[in-house]
């Protein structure tokens, strides 16, 4: 393989300033396909306490990273646009993988704009205000609610509360999805108690916590897998149906006594009523802003709200209601049409980048990270690509721990038939298992999770093999090596570990390459994936993770 350097520094961030490579691969040439696996929530962990990667009996996992080029990717923080110390997530992990750059996510965006003001400056914002002042209507805030900064932050709430007393508005309600996901699994009545506190300081407005539930029973659905979550929603937020309570904290300590080990995250819905009179129904002339920046749970409340034709529940009499989100959670399609924050573009993707070129392209996973392997991995776009086709799996609606193994044999059998066809050049696959199953803290279905990915590998690695192409395995952030948190309970948040790729290279090419020097994250295999397929990277692209072998 022959590498010409080029002399032009690169200035990206995360990263030293690299020399970027362009790779001749006249001699380097693949038979078979590029497969890139993704083991969803997989980090590298040196500590077996809590740590179900260690604790599993991963046979082949652990005998390639002993036998295979293993390069350590940084998956939180700088490595994937967040701030730094911010743990990783499936959204950022999957758009700086194909992105090949890091662009400011949509996390750190919405702090910037929130910090600036220019959130509140914002038409949408404006619209509220004047909408509310002439209604003397209410508005409600919606989101997961927790300091998580994955899907949302409460700092966003207050943030919310203040510009709303400051403008005037006089009634707010508030509808809590509570987190337990990626914040500790039990760490409510907290936050409700910190709003309610900050409420206390504007000089006890009429602002009040009117509904919610776990973010995994009511609302907060994402690939449109259990619509009856986003209905339940509907129901006890817009019509204030369901269990009424004087106050939240009321509702979850009923709760916790009735079901002491039950996470935040499938708590049951909850409304609050005064003299059995829900306080938080939606009316019209009332605003609705969606505080989560992130897309997937947020998308289908937001089609709830904005479509005129909507075919997945019964809405009843909607309500005039002014919707807005954080950001945009269609891209494609601009929903929804009314924004505080500007989303992230990602201008130089590898799906197109490859599509452009004529390289076939497969992606598949199970219906709770297909949109993650797809959407995300393709810079937020659910256009189909010419030369790219997906599959989906369906997921099981069922508790992941009830069901450890989840769509992995499913998920298998599709793509070793993808793989037979040979009709692919590159090819995508994201395991959910290590995170969906790792989001309950839960260290034997976790270890059941990893143990049927494991399975997996085995057969993929022996039919790329056979095929004379290279499997490439990695993960988006880290989750099931970290179970427990410092002080022994259960963690259910996601982690700033690093995550392996590993280089399964068993042709004749295996030689001719190693492992740059440098400090490389999720964004660089962008261009490490098209070194492979014969193609010079983008210019706009970080290097790739490999260089010429120094003894050739």
């Amino acid at each position: 393989m022959i590498i010409s350097q080029n002399t032009k520094k690169v200035n990206h961030i995360g990263v030293k300033g690299e020399v970027c490579y362009t790779i001749n691969m006249s001699e380097i040439h693949y038979r078979g396909p590029v497969v890139l696996v993704v083991l969803d929530g997989v980090g590298l962990r040196d500590d077996s306490t809590g740590n179900a990667v260690k604790q599993a009996r991963l046979t082949t996992l652990h005998r390639l990273l002993r036998q295979y080029p293993c390069a350590k990717l940084g998956a939180s923080g700088k490595y994937v646009g967040v701030p730094a110390g911010d743990v990783g997530n499936s959204e950022v992990g999957h758009n700086a993988m194909g992105a090949g750059e890091i662009v400011l996510q949509r996390s750190a965006a919405v702090a910037e704009a929130i910090q600036s003001g220019a959130a509140f400056q914002s038409q949408s914002w404006q619209d509220i205000v004047a909408r509310l002042t002439a209604n003397h209507g209410t508005l409600h805030l919606m989101g997961i609610f927790s300091d998580g900064n994955v899907h949302s932050n409460i700092s966003h709430f207050e943030a919310a509360l203040k510009q709303a007393k400051g403008a005037g508005i006089e009634h707010v309600r508030i509808h809590a999805l509570i987190d337990g996901r990626d914040v500790p699994p039990q760490s409510e009545p907290k936050y409700i108690q910190r709003i309610e506190a900050f409420i206390h300081e504007l000089g006890d407005p009429d602002y009040r916590i009117a509904s919610g539930g776990g973010r995994m029973v009511i609302t907060a659905d994402r690939y449109e897998s259990d619509w009856s979550m986003v209905e339940k929603g509907w129901r006890t937020h817009v019509w204030g149906e369901g269990r009424q309570f004087g106050s939240a904290t009321e509702a979850i300590e009923t709760y916790r006594r009735e079901q002491p080990n039950l996470q935040d995250q499938y708590l049951p819905p909850f409304v609050i009523a005064e003299n059995g009179a829900p306080i938080g129904r939606m009316q019209d002339g009332d605003a609705c802003l969606y505080l989560d920046f992130r897309a997937d749970r947020a998308i289908e409340m937001a089609m709830a709200f904005t479509y005129h034709d909507f075919p997945y529940f019964d809405r009843g009499q909607r309500p005039d209601v002014y919707f807005a989100g954080m950001t945009e959670y269609n891209e494609d399609l601009h929903v929804p049409e009314h924004t505080l924050v500007a989303p992230p573009r990602f201008q130089h993707n590898l799906t197109q980048f490859l599509s452009d070129r004529g390289v076939s392209q497969f992606a598949i996973s199970e219906t709770v990270k297909f949109g993650h392997i797809t959407y995300y991995f393709k810079g937020n776009s659910h256009v189909a690509l010419p030369g790219e086709e997906t599959a989906e799996i369906p997921s099981y609606t069922e508790a992941f721990n009830t069901r450890p193994w989840m769509k992995t044999a499913e998920i298998t059998d599709r793509l070793l038939a993808a793989l037979e066809s040979e009709k692919y050049q590159f090819l995508r696959v994201n395991y959910p298992g290590g995170d969906m199953v790792g989001h309950f803290g839960e260290m034997q279905p976790t270890v059941v999770a990893l143990e049927a990915i494991d399975l997996a590998l085995a057969q993929i690695i022996t039919k790329v093999n056979q095929l004379g192409g290279i499997t490439l395995i990695t993960a988006d952030h880290g989750n099931a090596e970290e179970l427990l948190d410092e002080t022994g309970q259960p963690k259910t948040a996601h982690t700033t570990n690093p995550v392996p790729c590993i280089f399964v290279d068993n042709t004749a090419n295996a030689a001719r390459y190693e492992l740059a020097d440098g400090d490389f994250g999720l964004a660089n295999l962008a261009s490490t994936i098209a070194i492979l397929l014969g193609q010079t990277p983008d210019e706009h692209w970080l290097p790739g993770i490999i260089r010429p072998n120094s003894i050739n």
